[in-house]
């Protein structure tokens, strides 16, 4: 495999990415079917891609058999469908362990989270992911957040890395991500993928489209994909009416209630699916479930989020329903002329 065909498969949002949740059953060990039926879900809704055992599939909390597990499964559930991205993290060679684990079960690419725990220099930071990317055929998205964060002339070094096909940013500094796009397509000319990784991206993914940033992690499509869809069709399109719609009455009270409690990015995500209708299990140590009250929030919060986009189907359908009638008057008013 070479970069070039997810590279390709990413470069035109056809929808939201798809980070799945990973499924436990009562006694907390890893359930795939009840997985993959989540991923099969995600993708038959039109998910552009699923990244599989990433932060929202609890990477940290999987054993390398079970990482290994879970992305096979997602592979078979994908059926060649979209891309499959996944995961692989900590130090070096347990990084390095994970993206081969993740080339041995089919993947399509990898997901390089930051390092555990240390805080390294700029040279550090280049020469784990260049290993990383060294040690498979896959295609590598680099990810930046937490402790690593890199400077511009850096990524234009993993821009020139063989393997590494993009940057993902969980960070939320504008001012540096302009930069970083600005110093790559001089410095490296070509097509270098961006992404907004951001928890909750929809609420700044305006904001990203800005700095030229089209793709994004949507949590969100998890548990609710129609609402997902709907907000990615209006940045597509250009309907800041529906974006803004969706914006004001639904992603910012979710970001809202998500800021309520540690891990929520998470285990709220989880609690969603559950809503409807899915028992993917709860999150495991060290995260923790929501409250009983945030739970009922966020059930009300999902009603609220399909009624708008209800109402939006039915404002869309008034107004075709009236142009079809005004085309229908223009077209009796000319052969009566005649």
């Amino acid at each position: 495999m070479t970069p070039a065909p997810l590279a390709d498969r990413l470069s035109i949002p056809s929808g939201p990415l798809f980070f799945p949740v990973t499924a436990y059953g009562p006694d907390g060990s890893v359930d795939l079917d009840v997985y993959r039926e989540h991923v099969r879900r995600g993708v038959e809704a039109g998910a552009a891609a699923v990244f599989a055992c990433c932060g929202t599939g609890e990477f940290h909390a999987l054993l390398p058999e079970e990482f290994e597990a879970c992305v096979r499964v997602a592979v078979e559930a994908a059926g060649g469908r979209v891309p499959v991205v996944a995961g692989a993290g900590y130090g070096t060679a347990l990084a390095v362990r994970y993206a081969r684990l993740t080339e041995g079960a089919g993947a399509d690419g990898l997901l390089a989270m930051p390092p555990y725990l240390v805080v390294a220099g700029q040279e550090g930071l280049l020469r784990h992911y260049r290993e990383v990317a060294a040690a498979t055929a896959l295609p590598v998205i680099v990810y930046q957040r937490d402790n690593a964060v890199f400077t511009p002339a850096t990524v234009v070094e993993l821009a020139r890395t063989e393997g590494v096909i993009g940057f993902k940013d969980g960070l939320g500094d504008l001012d540096l991500m302009q930069r970083i796009v600005s110093t790559v397509r001089t410095e490296v000319p070509g097509d270098f993928l961006y992404f907004n990784g951001l928890p909750t991206a929809e609420q700044t993914q305006l904001a990203y489209q800005g700095v030229g940033i089209t793709l994004y992690s949507s949590a969100v499509f998890c548990f609710a994909p129609e609402i997902a869809l709907a907000f990615h069709r209006a940045l597509v399109t250009g309907d800041d009416t529906t974006a803004n719609r969706l914006l004001d009455g639904f992603y910012l009270p979710f970001v809202e209630l998500r800021a309520q409690g540690r891990g929520y990015a998470v285990s709220l995500v989880k609690a969603g699916v559950r809503l409807r209708g899915l028992d993917v299990g709860e999150v495991r140590p060290p995260l923790t479930e929501p409250t009983e009250d945030h739970v009922k929030q966020l059930a009300q919060l999902i009603e609220r989020g399909y009624t708008l986009i209800e109402a939006q189907m039915d404002s869309q359908m008034d107004s075709r329903t009236a142009s079809r009638t005004a085309s229908r008057m223009d077209s009796r008013i000319e052969e009566e002329g005649a």
